[in-house]
């Protein structure tokens, strides 16, 4: 093999025997030096601490809501109920007035009432007389 065949990190050695070979040659480089351990900032903590903290609270929110649902059915389709029972009564209550009066008056006829009012100044008593007919 030819030298410049030889890829890097391989080298023509001899051997004790006298019996050239290649051969993998460690390389003489000094290690990396090794980073020293440095404290955890406060704020990486707290962050650390409080992320199961946050995670429960939404679970257990979950949890109170499907809990709650039938419940806030039930609200709402009640709630439903009562404004359907104002607008019924918005609606029923003038007409049934209007009924009830309009079946009075046939029966009686129309009802006259004259008042005589008379008073004395400004802030005087006031006497006055009723009459039906």
């Amino acid at each position: 093999m030819l030298p410049a065949e030889i890829p890097p990190g391989i080298q023509l050695v001899t051997l004790p025997g006298g019996i050239r070979t290649l051969a993998y040659t460690p390389d003489h480089t000094p290690p990396a030096p090794v980073a020293t351990a440095q404290p955890i900032p406060a704020w990486a903590k707290t962050t650390a601490l409080l992320a199961p903290t946050i995670g429960g609270g939404a679970a257990a929110t979950g949890i109170g809501i499907s809990y709650a649902a039938p419940g806030l059915i039930a609200m709402s389709q009640a709630l439903w109920a009562a404004v359907a029972l104002i607008a019924a009564a918005a609606i029923g209550i003038p007409t049934l007035l209007r009924v009830g009066r309009a079946t009075t008056n046939t029966r009686t006829g129309t009802t006259h009432i004259t008042q005589n009012i008379t008073a004395t100044g400004m802030f005087g008593n006031a006497n006055g007389t009723i009459h039906h007919r």
